[in-house]
């Protein structure tokens, strides 16, 4: 019988943990901490995330039945509710920011020659925000509506392995566009959204940093057109055309010309105008790459049904913004151990098995590589017979 590590503690394996460290000492994370250090923190906020748990009550009432493991599970401090609580608020949540995005660009050279649909060298990013409703009167540093609170996450994914490069965390009252002002462009890479990221002047930053863009025209922009291209409408692309804008100010926020795509999607019945500064690749693959992204969707809706960042441990702006970094760090952390392994399974079914074997101990491969799940079929009747002869 395998007497090792707990399945928790090979899962936690995959982290760097010196890198960890550095995080922490560039912070001060431990500073006048006696026992319960941020790895003990983040430890037990991984664990939630991995278990389900609820709450701070949830958490500690489930480690605490199995107290004789902790210390081989890496938890050395004791674990209380308001341990957790005051570590909820008082840890800079920069801390587990900073590791995330360790972990994240780990993935990325992990996932880095993952096929997503398209046969493209560049890389693909889809740019997209969600918004988390909280109640105002008990988070009152998250303003959205006069009495409605949230949190909305600027997120820009990675469509190679759908892993998260870029995440910020607002109030809901600040609008998608502003994400703009903190990405660092990636000379060549091509970032897809919608079209509440029109802003020509934010576009043309883009555009200068050698960054290609491909979002929907708005009704309402002005264009005028210079020159159609050829085109083949059995692909269900209607026209495409080089432009530039007519508008005073938009003409003088991008002075260059755009190019400018008419696309019939025959499922949906819609037609879709896209405008990228993208001239060399074909009209069709500009729309097949708006077409792909829907999956920062799919992640948005995908987290909020498997990780805990609907619910959260804490009120406190620090409490909120670690836990969701804390979400995302074992969000990549599966992805990681999915590569690493060579696991042919979904995220889903993955978090699923850890879920009700992060106490056991047996190789952590094994636990995640049983293919026989199909019940045995008796060839008898299964009837218990209540009276027997």
């Amino acid at each position: 019988m395998y007497q090792g590590q707990t399945n928790f503690s090979q899962v936690m394996d995959f982290l760097p943990h010196k890198k960890f460290r550095q995080c922490v000492d560039r912070y001060g994370g431990n500073y006048r901490v006696r026992s319960f250090t941020c790895y003990d923190q983040f430890l037990c906020l991984a664990f939630a995330q991995l278990t389900y748990r609820e709450s701070l009550r949830d958490i500690v009432c489930c480690l605490r039945a199995m107290r004789e493991r902790l210390y081989h599970m890496g938890i050395r401090g004791k674990v209380s509710r308001s341990t957790l609580a005051d570590a909820n608020e008082a840890r800079d949540w920069r801390i587990y920011s900073d590791f995330a995005q360790i972990l994240i660009d780990e993935a990325r050279r992990l996932y880095i020659d993952e096929d997503f649909g398209l046969e493209l060298k560049e890389t693909v990013y889809a740019l997209d925000s969600s918004t988390i409703d909280l109640c105002l009167s008990v988070f009152p540093w998250a303003r959205f509506r006069k009495t409605k609170g949230a949190v909305k996450l600027h997120t820009l994914l990675d469509l190679r392995g759908d892993i998260p490069t870029f995440i910020w965390i607002t109030d809901g009252k600040v609008h998608d566009v502003n994400v703009l002002d903190h990405l660092i462009p990636e000379p060549g890479a091509i970032y897809v959204m919608d079209r509440a990221y029109v802003d020509f002047q934010r576009l043309f930053q883009l555009h200068q940093s050698s960054a290609v863009f491909v979002t929907r025209s708005k009704t309402n922009t002005g264009l005028r057109r210079i020159y159609s291209h050829r085109i083949d409408k059995s692909t269900g692309v209607r026209f495409d055309q080089t432009v530039s804008l007519t508008g005073y100010y938009s003409k003088r926020d991008y002075p260059e010309k755009l190019r400018r795509i008419k696309y019939f999607d025959a499922e949906k019945g819609r037609s879709f105008i896209f405008l990228t500064n993208q001239f060399t690749l074909p009209a069709i693959t500009i729309a097949e790459q708006y077409r792909y992204r829907w999956r920062v969707e799919i992640f948005f809706k995908w987290i909020k049904q498997h990780l805990r960042i609907k619910s959260f441990y804490g009120t406190s702006e620090n409490a909120v913004k670690t836990q969701i970094w804390i979400a995302v760090s074992a969000y990549v952390m599966v992805a990681i151990m999915k590569k690493r392994l060579k696991i042919d399974l979904t995220f889903y079914t993955i978090l699923q098995i850890l879920s009700i074997t992060l106490f056991e101990k047996k190789p952590i491969l094994q636990a995640l590589t049983v293919d026989n799940y199909r019940n045995e079929i008796a060839t008898g009747p299964i009837q218990l017979n209540l009276f027997e002869c």
